[in-house]
């Protein structure tokens, strides 16, 4: 069985908690640009952008994997980058995965309003492969791509 680390050294372990999950049935295309606009936040700032995402009512800037993707209104003036789409699937399992570290908070005795996103990273998880037979002895792939996210948060004064 193989063993697993967090990718993030902790220096004191009193002020912290972490959360991660494992095989995210999301594009880890998805999950990356969806982790890199909760990173550095509050957790409480995270989770409102996370519910305006999935109602869509505010885009994620999407700044590596943008190619041919069209521009967003308003995008622009809040992440000074126009390229950007509604990851529904990425910030319904992130808005998860919050609730996790912060219950897991909670139960070290941390401060639920003074906690930040210190460290936080999706992770490319295994490929489902899979075929469908087609005509002509051809065959198309299905792949399931899957993540693993990691989070840690810190309660700062």
């Amino acid at each position: 069985m193989p063993t697993w680390h967090y990718s993030y050294k902790v220096r004191d372990e009193s002020r912290i908690a972490k959360a991660v999950q494992f095989d995210i049935p999301v594009s880890i295309k998805d999950m990356r640009e969806a982790v890199a606009a909760i990173r550095g936040r509050k957790v409480s700032e995270a989770k409102k952008l996370l519910e305006n995402v999935i109602a869509l009512r505010e885009p994620i800037p999407f700044r590596r994997y943008k190619g041919k993707l069209s521009h967003k209104r308003g995008l622009s003036a809040k992440w000074k980058w126009p390229i950007g789409r509604y990851p529904v699937k990425a910030a319904k399992y992130l808005l998860r995965l919050l609730e996790h570290v912060e219950a897991n908070a909670d139960n070290k005795g941390l401060d639920k309003d003074k906690l930040v996103i210190v460290h936080i990273a999706a992770h490319k998880g295994m490929t489902l492969k899979r075929w469908m037979p087609r005509a002509f002895g051809r065959a198309t792939p299905k792949f399931r791509r899957t993540s693993h996210v990691e989070i840690v948060v810190e309660e700062v004064d």
